[in-house]
């Protein structure tokens, strides 16, 4: 099946080229498998409705620091990553199984904190916690979380539906969450130096809270749903915009026409980016972990959105031979390159 010969090195493919090369032949077994890899969730068809799985896995030292991430948090956001991605099929989640892989540095303590965070997602989102497995670690701390939900057969959506001239659209605003990590970094760099140092957070609460507590943007979906629109295309914002319109459009077989000054952002968000040294627009369009959902809509739909506070339009779909363009505040046309999180 696999002919290589010799040493790849994985940095050659990168955490989706991989995913592309590991995935290309597999056989689907069974008619009730309607969508398998290559989306948010797998989309299975129950007869009445379709089920959505989907499965996300966060390792120590890769996707989280525990010298800044309090467990209750930790737990609480490795539920609501999952929740996203059912979201973000026009889905609700109802069911998930947890798994943990733990050393023996972490105490009975520790993982009752952890738990306490995952009963809390539970309880704001109205999941039941259904089984999951655990297990001894060599080192630190792994949690592998699959989520259950479903979905009207009418309105599952995919990210491969977008039509060109669609309007691009996005919940919320962006760039925060990258930016709450940088600030809990810098506090961390700074507590290796000097021990005796008290992290100043004071001022950056909404920050910190995009990083360590998201949530998942359930309220979209019903607010779509209350307009009578059915996006054409979706996925949640957890590698970066740029990256996300880069799935969007290699699935869709479109491009992107964005709108710098159409990029939603917080006000503390674009004042701590500059004190930081950052482009905000950097910020916004490769930070990810917003978890705000990313979708296109056609154009008829744009009088029943407009005017919603929690939904920007920042840019079309065009042909796919355009490519992917972002145009400037000044008027200058930028190629998009997906520089959002890689994992390897």
């Amino acid at each position: 099946m696999f002919e290589n010969s010799g040493r790849t090195e994985l940095s050659q493919f990168g955490e989706f080229g991989l995913i592309d090369h590991i995935t290309r032949h597999i056989k689907l077994h069974h008619a009730t498998t309607i969508k398998g890899v290559g989306d948010d969730a797998a989309v299975i068809n129950n007869g009445e409705t379709f089920n959505l799985l989907t499965t996300d896995m966060l390792v120590e030292g890769s996707h989280f620091d525990l010298a800044y991430t309090p467990l209750k948090h930790l737990g609480y956001k490795a539920v609501v990553s999952n929740i996203s991605d059912i979201t973000a099929m026009n889905g609700k989640a109802t069911h998930i199984v947890v798994s943990l892989a733990l050393s023996n540095r972490f105490s009975l303590e520790a993982i009752e904190e952890l738990y306490l965070g995952i009963y809390a997602a539970c309880d704001a989102y109205k999941v039941d916690l259904v089984g999951g497995d655990t297990t001894s670690s060599n080192k630190g701390l792994t949690i592998n979380i699959a989520c259950y939900g479903e979905v009207a057969k009418d309105k599952v959506c995919y990210r491969s539906g977008c039509n060109e001239g669609d309007l691009v659209v996005v919940s919320g605003d962006l760039g925060s969450a990258y930016l709450g990590l940088h600030i809990l970094e810098r506090e961390k760099r700074i507590f290796l130096e000097r021990p005796d140092f008290q992290p100043d957070l004071e001022g950056n609460d909404y920050l910190i809270q995009r990083q360590l507590k998201p949530e998942a943007r359930i309220d979209i979906v019903t607010l779509l749903g209350n307009l009578g629109i059915q996006p054409t295309s979706m996925i949640d914002i957890s590698d970066g915009l740029s990256s996300e319109l880069h799935h969007l459009a290699k699935q869709s077989e479109v491009g992107f026409m964005i709108y710098e000054d159409k990029l939603p952002i917080d006000p503390l968000a674009y004042q701590r980016a500059i004190d930081l040294g950052i482009d905000p627009t950097v910020a916004m369009l490769n930070g990810g972990e917003d978890y705000e959902l990313l979708f296109t809509i056609p154009q008829a739909d744009y009088e029943k959105l407009k005017g919603q506070p929690e939904i920007t339009i920042i840019g079309h779909a065009v042909a796919s031979g355009e490519g992917l363009h972002l145009i400037s505040k000044s008027d200058i046309k930028h190629k998009l390159e997906a520089q959002g999180w890689k994992g390897f």
